[in-house]
C-alpha cells in the first residue's frame, strides 16, 4: 500500500516537473549563435532577433512579449523570433547594445525604439513590414527630391555613406528606425557618396561618411551633432534643424563642373599620394623625377634653340636688308 502510494506520488512529481519544463520551454525563444545569425542574414528571410544578455530584466520582458506574439508574428509578418545572448553582433545594429529587438525584412534591419509593451511592439513591426529608407543616386536625386525646383515631394533627410564605412553599416538599422518614425512627415533616404551618388556628394560638398543633410523648402541644413541615435535624428528633423545654418540648395553640377571638381580633388590628394608612393617605392619616385626633369629640360632646350634660331634669322635678314639698301 505504502509502495503504491509512493509510486503514485513519484509519478505526480515527475509529471509536474515535465509540465513545468514544457511551459518554460514553450514560453521562451529559440537561442541562436552568431554563426546561425550569419546564415539567417544570407537567407534574406523575414525574422526578428532579440539581442539579450544575462540578468537583464528588460531582456526578459521583451522575450516574454515576443513569445506571446509568436502566432501573430507568423500570421502578419510571415516571420519568426529568435534570441541571441551576449552576441558580438549586437553592436552592429544597436548603439546601446542589449536589449535590442531588430526586425530583418529581406536582409534590411529595423531597430525597434518603442516601449517594452505588446501593442507598441507588434504595431511598429506590422507598420514597417517593408524597408522605408529610399536609395538615391545621381540619376534619381533631383527627379525624386526636386531639391532645386520647388521641393514638391516634401522634406528629405539624407545620409551619405560609403560601402567601406563601418559606422555607416552600423547605422543601417538606426536609419531605418528614423525613417519609420518620420515616414508620415517626410522622406528618409541615403546616397552612396563614392558610388552612384558621387556627383550629388560633390554638389553638396560632402567630404566624409557618414554625413547627413536635411532638405526643406529650397534650403538644406547639415546635421553636425555628435549623437547618432534615433531620438537625436528625429528631433533634428522635426524642429532642431532651425538651430543649424540654412544653406541654399545648389543647382545640379554640369559635366564641366564635375570635371573641375574631380581635378581639384586630385590636386588636393597629390601630397598624400606622393608621400605614400615615396615611402613604398622611392626608386620609382626618383625615376619619375628624372623623366619629368628630362621632359622639362627638353622643352626648355627646344625653346632656347628656337629663340637662338629666330634671333640668328632676324640678324641675317637685317644684314641682307642693309646690303640691299647700299
Amino acid at each position: 500500500m505504502c509502495v503504491s502510494a509512493a509510486i503514485i506520488m513519484l509519478k505526480i512529481v515527475i509529471f509536474t516537473l515535465l509540465a513545468l519544463a514544457g511551459i518554460s520551454l514553450g514560453s521562451g525563444l529559440e537561442t541562436v549563435s552568431d554563426d546561425d545569425l550569419v546564415k539567417k542574414f544570407h537567407s534574406h528571410n523575414n525574422f526578428i532577433v532579440l539581442f539579450s544578455k544575462p540578468n537583464c530584466a528588460d531582456c526578459d520582458k521583451f522575450e516574454d512579449i515576443l513569445a506571446k506574439l509568436k502566432q501573430e508574428i507568423e500570421d502578419n509578418l510571415q516571420a519568426h523570433a529568435v534570441k541571441a545572448v551576449s552576441s558580438s553582433m549586437a553592436r552592429l545594429f544597436s548603439p546601446s547594445k542589449e536589449p535590442a529587438v531588430v526586425y530583418f525584412r529581406h536582409g534590411v534591419p529595423l531597430l525597434y525604439d518603442g516601449p517594452v509593451e505588446v501593442d507598441a511592439l507588434i504595431g511598429k513591426l506590422i507598420q514597417n513590414k517593408d524597408p522605408n529608407v529610399k536609395e538615391l543616386s545621381d540619376e534619381t536625386f533631383e527627379h525624386l527630391t526636386q531639391a532645386s525646383s520647388g521641393a514638391t515631394t516634401g522634406d528629405w533627410f539624407i545620409m551619405f555613406y560609403t560601402t567601406k564605412c563601418v559606422d555607416c553599416q552600423r547605422l543601417t538599422a538606426v536609419w531605418e528606425a528614423v525613417a519609420a518614425d518620420l515616414k508620415t512627415r517626410m522622406n528618409v533616404a541615403r546616397v552612396d557618396k563614392d558610388g552612384k551618388g558621387s556627383e550629388t556628394a560633390a554638389r553638396f560638398q560632402v567630404k566624409d561618411a557618414p554625413e547627413f543633410i536635411f532638405l526643406r523648402q529650397g534650403k538644406y541644413y547639415r546635421y553636425e551633432i555628435s549623437k547618432y541615435d534615433i531620438k537625436s535624428f528625429v528631433t533634428f528633423a522635426q524642429d532642431w534643424y532651425r538651430n543649424a545654418k540654412a544653406e541654399r540648395i545648389p543647382v545640379p553640377l554640369s559635366p564641366f563642373d564635375n570635371l573641375v571638381e574631380l581635378a581639384v580633388q586630385h590636386l588636393k590628394n597629390m601630397p598624400q599620394l606622393y608621400a605614400k608612393l615615396y615611402n613604398d617605392y622611392p626608386m620609382v619616385v626618383y625615376a619619375l623625377a628624372l623623366v619629368l626633369l628630362f621632359i622639362i629640360g627638353g622643352f626648355a632646350l627646344a625653346i632656347v634653340l628656337a629663340i637662338i634660331t629666330h634671333c640668328k634669322a632676324a640678324s641675317r635678314a637685317k644684314k641682307e636688308t642693309i646690303k640691299k639698301a647700299k
